[in-house]
């Protein structure tokens, strides 16, 4: 029937693959209220390596919504204009212009309490505190009947060895939508942290209740198995030493400005050391892309220090421009 499962590697497509691979083969069918899918249920899933957070296929290379998504947690709001930039369907889920599970608010200010604040605070004090857990998921999300909620229900960081930990509960994980946002958040939360109380980055698991395939979108899962393994040596950088808040701050104040504003600002790049500056650059990226601006996304692409990035904004010029073929064209447009 149900059949508990481990999974574990060092790079989150290398994850993703036998997750799939279990799913598609030994996944109990069942129909849900967003449509049948096959499921795993009780799965330990290990990220040995959380810098690998990045998919490196044509099917699930995310990036962009990726760190969009972060800003948004980061950002402590639940605004759905904000996320839907990124996501727009998370516009679905909305209720009066916010979607209710919207993370950053329970990280950062869960009834007027920093959680993430908190328990760095707890691991600063006693590093081999048991006790440094965020609460996402409450006793209230399971009433109301909300479109949305959190389907993480807590954050546990465990310093040992001199690295920090992280164990993350969720009580269902969407495999191909869901799982490499997730994956990404967390394990940047998790280094930002780790950055913050001066230790090494452990490893990621990631416990889940529930871990599903919808058959929808099981054609795509397959394509993404069939483009083969992906490079093992292309983990993203190593974020830099020290307090990384005030970074995350200048990082924020860019992200709005790209999203809001209506002409692009010329940011000043020499202000940040250059993990965080390629982080903006994305950003930037992403801006250019929605305006259809290639040759501004080349510009940025000129400045992009790590190379892991560069395929990612290259692949974004390249759908641009058949983007622009097929209108020019009058053909059908499919994004």
């Amino acid at each position: 029937m149900y059949d508990a499962a481990g999974l574990r590697a060092n790079t989150l497509d290398d994850l993703m693959r036998l997750a799939i691979e279990r799913l598609i083969s030994t996944g109990a069918c069942l129909s849900a209220s967003k449509g049948p899918m096959r499921e795993l249920t009780g799965v330990l899933v290990e990220l040995t390596n959380p810098r690998a957070r990045l998919s490196r296929t044509e099917t699930r290379g995310k990036p962009f919504s990726c760190l969009g998504q972060l800003c948004w947690y980061l950002a402590r709001v639940n605004d759905v204009g904000f996320i839907s930039y990124y996501l727009p369907k998370h516009k679905e889920d909305a209720e009066d212009g916010s979607l209710f599970g919207g993370y950053g608010p329970r990280l950062f200010d869960w009834n007027g309490v920093n959680q993430v604040s908190e328990v760095t605070s707890l691991l600063r004090e006693r590093p081999t505190s048991r006790r440094a857990v965020i609460q996402v998921y409450d006793r209230g999300d399971i009433i109301g009947g909300h479109k949305d909620v959190a389907c993480t229900c807590t954050l546990q960081f465990m310093i040992r060895d001199g690295r920090l930990h992280m164990l993350v509960a969720m009580r269902s994980n969407d495999i191909f939508l869901g799982l490499p946002h997730d994956f990404f958040c967390f394990t940047m939360l998790q280094e930002i942290v780790a950055n913050d109380l001066g230790v090494e980055l452990g490893s990621y698991k990631h416990v889940v209740g529930s871990l599903h395939l919808y058959d929808k979108d099981t054609d795509q899962a397959r394509e993404f198995l069939a483009e083969g393994f992906q490079s093992t040596k292309s983990p993203m950088p190593e974020m830099p030493r020290g307090d990384p808040w005030p970074s995350v701050k200048i990082l924020l104040e860019a992200e709005s400005a790209f999203r809001s504003q209506p002409v692009p600002p010329s940011f000043r790049y020499e202000r940040l050391h250059e993990y965080w500056a390629d982080l903006v650059r994305l950003l930037e990226v992403y801006r250019y892309w929605k305006e259809d601006d290639a040759r501004g996304m080349e510009s940025v692409l000129r400045g992009i220090s790590s190379p892991i990035y560069r395929a990612f904004i290259e692949k974004k010029i390249s759908d641009l421009g058949g983007r622009n073929s097929l209108l020019q064209g009058g053909g059908p447009l499919t994004l």
